[in-house]
């Protein structure tokens, strides 16, 4: 299925390197990049990025065009990847991508208890079983007005993602969740990674 519209970006110093790549092929005019997602690694996607025949594909992937690079995106990876940058970094190539394997919860799925208790479901039932792979952990410190109060633990404290995990993550599963929460706040102390520096 071909499509204008742009699911990822590529941004041209990318492009330039993987045209190079491919130019390497014997058949390079006629391969595509297929960029898919291969898993999930506790709050991180991994993905698999090879060169297939440009008409070999499914009638539900999706076929971009950047430049003369052609770019296969596979029907099951489609969701994962909306928004997702594709970019050089060092020496190799790295994506950027708003989306989180952190399961989406359906809007208002949490109806039943305070809400102290029903962020602390969230957390408990949703959140933790997915970061638990990475190491990591959250906790609910306090629930003020329609803020909740968080701490980040195990692999996710002092992790330079932390940021963007609480906000691509938890923060929308929480806000989805438990609709009457407007915001959420990381209080870990990750500089020293050991006290929290908000007590409820």
């Amino acid at each position: 299925m071909a499509t204008t519209d742009r699911i990822v970006t590529i941004t041209d110093d990318a492009l330039r390197a993987i045209l190079e790549i491919r130019d390497r092929e014997p058949d390079a005019a006629d391969l595509a990049l297929r960029l898919a997602i291969a898993g999930a690694q506790g709050l991180d996607f991994s993905y698999e990025l090879t060169f297939v025949p440009v008409d070999d594909h499914g009638d539900d992937d999706v076929l971009e065009r950047h430049g003369e690079l052609p770019v296969v995106l596979p029907s099951a990876s489609i969701d994962h990847l909306q928004g997702a940058s594709l970019h050089v970094q060092g020496t190799g190539l790295a994506i950027d991508n708003p989306n989180s394997p952190i399961p989406k919860i359906e809007p208002g799925a949490a109806t039943s208890g305070t809400l102290l208790e029903r962020v602390t479901a969230v957390l408990r039932d949703q959140i933790n079983p997915a970061i638990a792979m990475h190491g990591g952990w959250a906790e609910l410190v306090n629930v003020e007005g329609t803020t909740a109060y968080l701490r980040l633990g195990g692999g996710c404290q002092g992790c330079g993602m932390a940021a963007m995990t609480l906000r691509h993550g938890i923060e929308r599963a929480v806000k989805s969740a438990v609709p009457e929460i407007t915001d959420v706040i990381d209080v870990t102390d990750h500089a020293s990674g050991a006290n929290p520096y908000y007590e409820p």
